[in-house]
């Protein structure tokens, strides 16, 4: 699928505001409150880096014959959904949507078919076409969402298509890595930058990285999330307390911007930033401070202490001299973490997420890494579309005990989205 790049329109403070009011609410809404016959074992996706960082995109090809849509690569939930050619939604208006009649392999009505993504195919992969969805949640060219975490939490109870590659032969490492590159500090940044940049599965790419992966399990074996624990946070130089327990959990999630946790916890990061208050109105949650202030926030996982550019910590800059920053006070329910950290934090590390045993790597970014960083006119990225090198049949659910391994890339793009709650073929938000 070509992809056109859009111009971005200056926004006013006031809109600025009222987009990041809707960012919260799909956050809390979405983390629970109210060609070669050769075997192919890693491949790769090149990323859309949509609307200066705001969400990541890559493209997969579904049915018989194939046909391409880009899709937005969120760790955060676990649904693969489409909207479909009979949603006459404002939200679908332009967008490549999903025909199930023009699919010769295409089955029942929440949906199965063959789909593939940088050289692997799944066939009989269940995925919901929707013929509605809210306004504002897609934004062309994106025609859906691909969910990158665990089958237990996935609404349609399906197997995601990397969890069934992953439990297979197909891939060398049972891993998937993410590269995101930032644009938000480039003033001639397009709405879509092809530069945005890889997601590889089944192998890691050792050029994009220096050092040792820094593994950590995720916490009690718990596979539904990328969950990590936060062992220490630094705000200009002073150590933040972190809640102990549940309270100090965290998913890993490239489908969120930003990064939101316990309000202690986020007012106290502000505390040490000169001059900096709690924001009011549509800005309830966030917090605003000069533009002239470098910040220098840190987190740590258990091991080594990860530093955030001040470029990703300046979220948006609402006039001259006042500027919102990235971390917001959230509110999950019950049963999800209290943290949710976004691409805030991943566009700053070479991130790894292993699925036996279940676990998150961050490793320092490489040299010829940080040199992608708002580099226009790259390779636009291109679907998986024809006869695959490796095809695996879906199932109902995924054993972590296969001793496979495996590798894939996809692509990226600026959405915030809050995890579909899906009834048959409708998507419901709860926005």
């Amino acid at each position: 699928m070509n992809l056109h790049r859009r111009v971005p329109q200056p926004r006013s403070a006031d809109e600025i505001a009222a987009r990041a009011r809707s960012r919260k609410l799909n956050i809390e809404a979405k983390y629970g409150n109210p060609s070669s016959s050769r075997k192919r074992s890693s491949g790769e996706n090149l990323i859309v880096n949509q609307d200066a960082d705001s969400s990541f995109f890559g493209s997969v090809a579904v049915g018989t014959p194939p046909v391409a849509y880009d899709v937005i690569l969120d760790t955060g939930s676990a649904d693969l959904w489409l909207a479909s050619s009979s949603c006459t939604d404002s939200a679908c208006q332009g967008l490549a949507t999903f025909d199930s009649s023009s699919s010769s392999t295409f089955q029942s009505t929440l949906g199965q078919d063959i789909v593939q993504m940088a050289g692997f195919s799944v066939q009989n992969q269940v995925f919901a076409v929707c013929d509605s969805v809210s306004a504002d949640l897609l934004t062309n060219p994106v025609s859906g969402l691909m969910g990158l975490a665990f089958q237990t939490i996935a609404s349609s109870g399906a197997t995601p298509l990397w969890e069934t590659l992953a439990s297979s032969s197909a891939w060398t490492d049972q891993l998937m890595a993410f590269q995101l590159t930032r644009y938000n500090n480039v003033s001639n940044a397009q709405s879509l930058e092809p530069g945005g940049h890889s997601l590889w599965v089944g192998a890691v790419n050792t050029s994009l990285y220096t050092g040792d992966i820094d593994y950590n399990d995720i916490p009690d074996g718990d596979a539904t999330y990328w969950l990590q624990t936060i062992s220490a946070i630094t705000s200009q130089g002073g150590s933040i307390s972190v809640p102990s327990g549940s309270n100090a959990l965290a998913a890993i999630d490239t489908g969120t911007t930003l990064i939101g946790g316990p309000s202690d916890a986020i007012a106290a990061i502000y505390a040490n930033i000169p001059n900096s208050q709690a924001g009011t109105g549509n800005l309830e949650g966030y917090y605003i401070y000069p533009c002239s202030t470098t910040v220098n926030v840190t987190m740590s996982f258990g091991g080594q202490s990860w530093p955030i550019s001040n470029a990703d910590f300046q979220a948006e800059q609402l006039n001259d001299e006042t500027c919102m920053g990235a971390f917001f006070s959230l509110s999950t329910g019950s049963n999800a973490p209290a943290w949710i950290v976004g691409d805030t934090f991943l566009k700053n590390v070479y991130s790894v997420f292993r699925y036996n045993p279940p676990s998150v790597g961050f490793a320092q970014l490489s040299e010829t890494a940080l040199g992608m960083n708002g580099v226009s006119n790259a390779a636009v990225p291109s679907a998986t579309v024809g006869s695959a090198a490796a095809t695996v049949s879906a199932t109902s659910t995924g054993s972590r005990e296969s001793n496979h391994n495996s590798a894939l890339s996809l692509s990226s793009s600026p959405l915030l989205l809050p995890i579909p709650i899906i009834a048959m073929s409708m998507l419901y938000l709860l926005i």
